[in-house]
Formats: C-alpha cells, sequence, structure tokens
C-alpha cells in the first residue's frame, strides 16, 4: 500500500450485507481508506433466501460478488476473513487471518438465528439466514417426496409429508406460500404415486397474529391466502420442542413431522457474544443517538448488531433499518474527522411487503395499502436496496 494511502484515517467496517455495502459506498468520496471484511466473498439478498429453499431461484439470483459491486471505488479494499474479536482498547480486528487496526470501526455483522435456548431446535430444525442453509432446506423437502413416494407405512408417509414453518413473521409467511407453491404447482406433477391429500404444511405463530408490523385488514388478508394456498395457519401456538420426528406444541400436542423451518426469531451475530458490551436480549450492543458505542465514538454498530430505540421502542432487525444506519454512520465519521456536529439517526418507515406465494402479496407504506396480485407487482418491482 503506498505511502500517501496510508496516511489517510482507516475505516473498517466488519459485514458485507445491506448495511456494510451501503456505509462503503457512502464514503466513496471520502479521504480516507476503508477495509471492508466478510467471511464471505458476496453480498446475500437473505430476503430472497426463501425461493433458494423452495427451489424458485438459484444461488447466482441472490448472490453478488462483493468485489465486483464496489469494483469502481478506489478508496476500499476487500478483505475475506472471519472476525473472531475485538480489542477496542487498541483498536484492532482479530480475524482468522491476522489482525487489522483501525482508526474508525463499522460493526454491521448481521444476525443469526435465534433458538431462544432452546437446543433441540438448533439441532433438528432448519434455519434460513445463509445460502448452505437455504439449499440444505431445497434438498431436504425434495429428498422428503422422494422418501415418501415409496413409503408403504402410511403414518410414516403423512410425516414425510408434513412440513411446519415457525415464524408468522415475513421470512414465515413467505416461506410457508412458496412451499405451496413448490408443492401444489411442481411437485403434484412429477409425484404421481403421491396422494398429494396427505400433505399437510403449518404456519404455526405464538402471537395472535402473522406480519406484525401490517395493519389488521393485510393480516387477515394474508391469512385468507395462506389457507386458499392449502396452509393450516395455527396462531397463538407455542413450539416446545422437536427431536427430528415429532414436533411438540405447547399444551400436549404433537405433530408428526420431518421437515421444521425456524423462522421465529433473530439475534445478533456470534461475534456479539465475545465482546463486552451492553447489550439487549438479543445480544444487540446497545448504542446512542449517533450509532456509537458508548464511550467508544470512534466504533459506530449497525443494522441488526445494533439495539436502537425510536420512540422507546426498538427498531426491528430489517434490510431499511441496516440502510439508513449505515448513510448516517458513514457520515458521522467524516463529521467526526472534521470536527463538525454529529448528526442524530432517525428511521424514516419506507412500509412492509410480503409475498405469500406466486400472484400475491401484501404492501403497506403510510396510507398506501395493497393486496393481491397488484401488490405482488408492486413488490416485484421493488428496486434492489443495497446495488441501487
Amino acid at each position: 500500500m503506498s505511502p500517501n494511502l496510508t496516511d489517510k484515517p482507516h475505516i473498517v467496517i466488519v459485514g458485507a450485507g445491506f448495511g456494510g455495502i451501503r456505509a462503503a459506498r457512502a464514503l466513496a468520496k471520502a479521504d480516507v481508506r476503508i477495509t471492508l471484511i466478510d467471511k464471505h466473498n458476496y453480498h446475500l439478498f437473505q430476503p430472497l433466501l426463501y425461493q433458494v429453499s423452495t427451489a424458485g431461484l438459484s444461488v447466482d439470483d441472490i448472490a453478488y460478488p462483493v468485489r465486483a459491486m464496489l469494483r469502481d471505488q478506489k478508496n476500499v479494499e476487500f478483505r475475506m476473513a472471519e472476525v473472531a474479536d475485538v480489542n477496542f482498547d487498541n483498536k484492532c480486528i482479530v480475524t482468522d487471518s491476522g489482525e487489522i487496526s483501525y482508526d474508525y470501526l463499522v460493526l454491521a455483522t448481521g444476525g443469526m438465528t435465534n433458538y431462544f435456548g432452546m437446543n433441540s431446535i438448533a439441532e433438528n430444525a432448519f434455519a434460513m439466514k445463509t445460502l448452505d442453509e437455504a439449499v440444505t432446506i431445497r434438498n431436504h423437502v425434495l429428498k422428503m417426496f422422494e422418501l415418501a413416494s415409496h413409503e408403504n407405512d402410511a403414518d410414516k408417509r403423512r410425516a414425510l409429508l408434513t412440513f411446519v414453518v415457525v415464524g408468522g413473521g415475513p421470512t414465515g409467511v413467505e416461506s410457508a406460500g412458496a412451499l405451496s407453491e413448490l408443492i401444489y404447482y411442481v411437485l403434484a406433477k412429477e409425484y404421481h404415486e403421491i396422494n398429494f391429500k396427505e400433505v399437510r404444511i403449518m404456519l404455526v405463530e405464538a402471537s395472535d397474529g402473522l406480519l406484525p408490523a401490517m395493519p389488521a385488514d393485510l393480516q387477515e388478508a394474508t391469512i385468507e391466502t395462506l389457507i386458499r394456498k392449502h396452509v393450516e395457519v395455527r396462531l397463538c401456538v407455542q413450539v416446545t420442542d422437536f427431536n427430528g420426528k415429532q414436533l411438540f406444541l405447547k399444551g400436549g400436542e404433537i405433530v408428526p413431522a420431518y421437515t421444521v423451518i425456524w423462522a421465529a426469531g433473530v439475534r445478533a451475530a456470534e461475534l456479539f457474544d465475545k465482546l463486552s458490551l451492553e447489550k439487549d436480549r438479543a445480544q444487540r450492543a446497545i448504542v446512542n443517538e449517533y450509532l456509537q458505542l458508548p464511550n467508544r465514538p470512534e466504533v459506530f454498530v449497525i443494522g441488526d448488531a445494533a439495539h436502537f430505540k425510536q420512540n422507546n421502542v426498538p427498531l426491528p432487525m430489517i434490510a431499511p433499518v441496516a440502510i439508513q444506519q449505515a448513510e448516517i454512520a458513514a457520515a458521522n465519521i467524516i463529521n467526526y474527522i472534521n470536527c463538525r456536529p454529529l448528526k442524530e439517526f432517525e428511521y424514516k418507515d419506507v412500509g412492509n411487503m410480503a409475498t405469500i406465494g406466486r400472484n400475491a402479496a401484501v404492501v403497506s407504506m403510510g396510507k398506501f395499502k395493497l393486496k393481491g396480485f397488484f401488490a405482488w407487482l408492486t413488490w416485484s418491482n421493488c428496486p434492489y436496496p443495497a446495488v441501487n
């Protein structure tokens, strides 16, 4: 690295998700050098993982090379490495390929599946936060149909053909809808020996509604659409255990099933378990109004890794939050370098969307609400947020 470049303030960004990529791009014109670190060399569009898991999209459709995304930005260097620890006192990142010092740090590590301490579910259920997990689900679902097509025991065959999605947020709703599309529009044409009346798709939610961020009428529309798509919606039902063959529900009900997709919770990345920080129950770091760690003004935390309250309510762990926080974090680093006042972060709600299979969705943007086919058209034409 040339001497004139090493004299510039060094900003390290950990995570090449929505927040990390946006933070790097927001600093494109700054007189700084940036090191972007991620354990993968691609940016993953996580909201479409469910389509990979149900064979609707291929891996290449939702994974984009980080270097290609930033090829025209001369002040950024990408490092593929896994961060093991952060030494805040020495301003140093510890990775599996060595240590990297920083002047300013942006932690945009994203989130991981939260099993709420239920180890048996973590061992036996399927998560959907990574490409490998989505591909594993796809292969498993197809395997269940292969096994069921030659299974003579009726009880075991029905268990093989029972698919349970746990969690009534966007990932759970979209997964259940996409599973229905795959099973009834594709597999039903290919597995002639299976009686598809034996197939059971369940969506289980512990609260009294789906898509809690949506208005009540769109929540009801979501349930109605899922039911039309042969999805059994179970509200106010809590999962207590899953051993790989049986799902146990609070109250004593046991559902024979070989497939449980866990979409019921998200927490901060595992790295935060090791860091001595003030954190919430989801292991997210508590940040101030400028997205900084208390007493660490050079460290910013954004996205799923940050606990930020607005109107006394923690912001949800969704891509628009990460993207908006990345913009403010980048601006505040430049302001800090130039001894200018920092900007307080305020999230601007851009609305919510969720698909419910083919040609069906719900959209809520302020007073604007849509459901059904036209909502699906709106969703399908929504621009990709990390690239534009």
